[in-house]
């Protein structure tokens, strides 16, 4: 009898050969199981987040039993905020010609552009949070205007794995970005005197204390970051002409009289589109917004000053916050209510906003945003992972980083898909209840007292204006009595 013995090892190392094989090894492995696999061929010792560096990226699939691949010169940097920490690196690519003009292209069928993004995912335990909320997003909200991307408001993605200069760098979303092209802007014009007239604007929220659009300090104007803003189009025009509307629709949140703000707020937000976002932070417990990581645009200032909301970075949420650290309590349903113009809308309950909220979710949490809907959608990218190989790569690559993922994908699975089915259930009852009467205290609940604790004990120190529950000016004690009373009341 033979020994088994070359077999087992074997056996023992797959793992480790799986993310050890090189770009070309596991190009000629491929089958109907595999993600596209993504080259990309940098300086990686030079490349960093300030600049671009010339490289090549390659893409391969594998279709009607075979592999095909294409190969772009292209420009490469680092991305992120936090994700720059990670030893996972996450990759700005923008493809070019011969010449090093922009190249747009069709990239696995996800659309036709220049500009892409390879997320790393690495805060991420699933490696899919942020895909599946822009999967749904899209699927249930859409731009306020027709584009000429079928008035999608979010990007679109898929998994592929990636390969630097050959060597396995793990599982990767491939996307696009937001832009003044997805989103139909109109282009800055420059006359012949050099001036510019500015036509569609595209503002990015990138901190937390002054993105609440209720005020703003003396900030120079000719800089692209404005009080916690960054001014993503038209970017290289950076003045007081550009950051103007972002001034008046701050000044129209916090400066107009009540009667004024109700009567006029439609002139400056949509209806629907506020709505719907509302709901993806609630539905999905998305804690790094607002507005940070949100975008603001409008098609052409000067023909409407109507700003439309929409969202970016959303792995901090299902259960677990932008650290990767598990978050069990439910989403809030206080969570914008210190941000314009969610803020005085929902403390007047202006032109029934409560109701539009509570039928609106309760619409799509029987449909599109169902627990099983999205329970099926993470599952099915998980098996994929799984049959392909990939999230067994994924694992043996980074099992030991900062944020670790599990060898068994099926465990952080069903933590998130059952964190989902409980925030549902727990904020159908606040639907309910809001449809049948509005009543502003039924926003008052026993995680308010823990809320107004942590004030209180300097673990959070952000001054929540809704805590100041019996009005007198400061958040103490006899807030959290004032609390008490009205849930006995209730």
């Amino acid at each position: 009898m033979k020994s088994r013995f070359p077999y087992i090892v074997l056996l023992c190392l797959m793992p480790l050969l799986g993310w050890s094989q090189n770009f070309d090894e596991m190009v000629a492995g491929m089958s109907e199981l595999s993600l596209p696999l993504a080259n990309v061929e940098v300086d990686i010792d030079s490349v960093n987040y300030l600049y671009f560096l010339p490289g090549q990226f390659t893409l391969v699939e594998y279709n009607n039993g075979a592999a095909t691949s294409q190969t772009y010169n292209c420009q490469v940097r680092q991305r992120g905020g936090l994700a720059l920490s990670l030893p996972k690196i996450s990759f700005g690519i923008k493809l070019v010609d011969d010449e090093g003009e922009k190249l747009d292209a069709n990239l696995l069928g996800l659309c036709t552009d220049n500009s892409w993004i390879l997320d790393a995912m690495g805060i991420d335990k699933l490696r899919m949070r942020n895909r599946v909320c822009f999967d749904f997003w899209n699927e249930f909200s859409h731009t306020m205007w027709d584009t000429n991307y079928g008035n999608r408001n979010g990007t679109v993605g898929t998994m592929v794995e990636v390969f630097i200069n050959s060597e396995y760098a793990g599982i990767y979303c491939l996307s696009d970005k937001i832009n003044r092209k997805l989103l139909n802007l109109r282009k800055a014009k420059v006359k012949d005197d050099g001036s510019v007239t500015v036509k569609g604007l595209l503002y990015k929220g990138i901190g937390d204390y002054w993105s609440t659009l209720t005020s703003y300090q003396e900030e120079s104007t000719d800089s692209v970051v404005w009080n916690d803003f960054e001014l993503q189009y038209p970017e290289e025009y950076p003045s007081l002409d550009t950051w103007q509307p972002l001034m008046d629709i701050i000044d129209f949140n916090s400066l107009t009289d009540d009667e004024y703000f109700k009567d006029h707020y439609n002139d400056w937000y949509y209806d629907d589109n506020l709505v719907d976002y509302w709901i993806l932070l609630v539905a999905f417990g998305i804690s790094d917004m607002p507005y940070k990581n949100t975008f603001l645009s409008t098609p052409d200032i000067n023909f409407d000053h109507r700003f439309m909301l929409t969202p970016w970075d959303l792995d901090a949420c299902l259960g677990r916050g932008w650290d990767g650290s598990q978050i069990p309590n439910h989403s809030s349903v206080n969570r914008l209510n210190r941000h314009a113009p969610f803020k005085r809308l929902m403390a007047d309950n202006i032109n029934g906003f409560y109701h539009k909220l509570a039928n609106r979710w309760l619409e799509l949490t029987e449909t599109v945003l169902s627990p099983d809907n999205v329970k099926n959608h993470i599952t099915a990218i998980a098996q994929r992972f799984v049959e392909s190989g990939a999230w067994q790569r994924e694992y043996d690559r980074w099992k030991n980083t900062r944020v670790r993922i599990n060898q068994n994908i099926s465990s952080e699975v069903n933590y998130v898909t059952n964190w989902y089915r409980s925030n549902i259930s727990f904020l159908n009852d606040y639907m309910e209840m809001w449809l049948e009467d509005y009543d502003p205290n039924a926003l008052i609940t026993s995680h308010t007292v823990t809320f107004i604790y942590n004030y209180l004990l300097g673990k959070d120190t952000t001054y929540y204006e809704w805590l100041d529950i019996n009005k007198d000016g400061i958040i103490s004690s006899s807030d959290v009595t004032e609390v008490y009373n009205i849930l006995l009341n209730q």
